[in-house]
């Protein structure tokens, strides 16, 4: 091994590292949250993209579990948003873990990456951008990535809450 493979080795390693202790933190930091609330669930942590992963999953249902999405995610935006803030408190690092609870957010980015895919054909097939609803920046994100998988581009436009996708035609 070079000198710069072991450096990039070791700074990967780091990065491995650091987001599984912002995982950890995270659960615990969650683990308190459904005690205090008297829910159940378990915690999974994990890496991805690049960012601590953590979701909260139960075997009873996920009926209990829906009062922590809320309405369109809204409850579920803001635990993810708080428990950000108890990693930050602990490491003084900005935090990009994502939180899903009961599935709510990998159902979401399945149908997302459905949408992207459609506009994208849409885009195709009638040469004119497609621009659809005001989202979120987590659903923004997704249907940039469908897009660019589909071979097009993407651009987001207009002010929170408002902003929304603008699918192009190449």
């Amino acid at each position: 091994m070079t000198e710069g493979t072991t450096s990039a080795a070791a700074e990967g390693a780091d990065t491995l590292s650091r987001l599984e202790q912002e995982g950890e933190i995270a659960a615990d930091y969650l683990e308190g949250l459904l005690d205090i609330a008297d829910l159940d669930g378990d915690i999974d942590m994990d890496v991805e993209a690049d960012r601590a992963s953590v979701s909260i999953i139960s075997d009873e249902g996920t009926r209990d579990l829906s009062k922590l999405v809320g309405r369109d995610g809204e409850v579920l935006e803001a635990l993810q948003e708080l428990t950000r803030l108890a990693v930050h408190r602990e490491t003084g690092d900005r935090s990009r873990l994502m939180l899903d609870i009961a599935g709510y957010r990998a159902q979401k980015r399945t149908e997302l990456s459905e949408l992207g895919a459609k506009a994208a054909a849409d885009a195709k097939n009638s040469g004119e951008p497609v621009k659809l609803r005001p989202m979120t920046p987590f659903e923004r994100k997704v249907v940039h990535d469908a897009v660019k998988v589909a071979g097009l581009r993407s651009e987001s436009e207009g002010e929170e809450p408002q902003r929304f996708v603008v699918v192009l035609p190449n």
